[in-house]
């Protein structure tokens, strides 16, 4: 297994019959293993020293904090159901004429609508709840509010690089939405790519990322034979350039080592008629991971490096 992708570079005009660049796994893990130890050996994050501003078309590594939405209330206005959250005009640039919808896992609301979200929906295979609160750190830092914020830093970013950009949720509306609908937004808007964004909640000790990619399901509504191909290419290319911009190692409790975990039971993947993976960022549960995921400034290194994977699947 391997992680491919160019290297991110500025925009060049394209040649006929160009291919992906491959870097093997085992070169890309053990470069994020010796950032880790890096950052062990620094003693943190220490991001909030640094400075300047970085886009998805930078070719430097170390994505410098954008201004934190932690401060933010959400909308008090909630979006009509079935809406995605309207994107800015996107700016000219290599993208251009490209939709990618973000979906920012949870809502910071749904622990206000139990009844709601706990409703079971059809996902293809079988039936599962609409929704969840998802998880947080032991200091209440919660899933919803860094999967939103990592998803307005990924906004600004692809729109510099001139893609149309698509939110399911921006906190501007009560709960969910639930699970197929979030994959019917990304159908509707016939996106180029999809990346669900999620943090996790397992045991102290649990550290890294991993990316999930949908397996064929061909069942009820789901059918996912079309998109397990590319779906894999944008995951692939996602995790080798979050390794490395954000120096994470790939997951140590799931994925057997490689970053990649394939599963037919999600109704966002298998509902899904377009490329599209989930990224679990790092474990929320772990004082380690949890250090990165409550910095800003990690925050804006793990938005930089999901979305330099996004362009490089998108330019291919």
């Amino acid at each position: 297994m391997s992680y491919a992708g160019p290297s991110f570079e500025p925009p060049r005009p394209r040649r006929s019959r160009r291919g992906p660049v491959t870097v093997s796994l085992a070169a890309l893990v053990a470069g994020a293993l010796l950032g880790w130890l890096v950052y062990e050996t620094a003693g943190g994050p220490g991001g909030g020293a640094e400075s300047g501003r970085a886009t998805a078309g930078s070719s430097s590594p170390a994505a410098t904090s954008a201004p934190s939405d932690d401060a933010k209330e959400p909308s008090a206005s909630p979006a009509p159901r079935g809406t995605p959250s309207a994107s800015a005009p996107a700016a000219s640039g290599p993208l251009k004429g490209k939709v990618v919808v973000i979906d920012p896992g949870h809502n910071p609301g749904n622990f206000r609508h139990a009844s709601e979200i706990n409703r079971t929906v059809d996902i293809g295979t079988n039936t599962k709840e609409c929704d969840t609160t998802g998880t947080s750190t032991n200091d209440g830092y919660t899933e919803a509010k860094f999967t939103l914020d990592v998803a307005h830093r990924m906004r600004t970013l692809l729109q510099e690089q001139g893609a149309t950009v698509k939110l399911t949720q921006d906190g501007d509306r009560p709960y969910g939405p639930c699970v197929d609908e979030r994959a019917r937004i990304g159908n509707k808007a016939k996106a180029d790519a999809v990346v669900s964004l999620h943090a996790d909640g397992s045991g102290t000790g649990n550290r890294g990322f991993h990316v999930i990619l949908p397996g064929a399901v061909h069942a009820g509504a789901a059918d996912t034979r079309a998109i397990v191909a590319p779906s894999r290419d944008l995951g692939e290319r996602v995790a080798g350039r979050f390794v490395a911009v954000t120096g994470s190692a790939p997951s140590n409790y799931v994925g057997d080592g490689g970053g990649l975990v394939t599963r037919r039971d999600l109704g966002g993947l298998n509902l899904s008629t377009v490329p599209k993976v989930f990224i679990e960022c790092g474990n929320m549960r772990d004082s380690k991971d949890a250090a990165r995921l409550t910095s800003g400034a990690w925050r804006q290194k793990a938005a930089q490096g999901i979305s330099e994977g996004i362009v490089s699947f998108l330019r291919g």
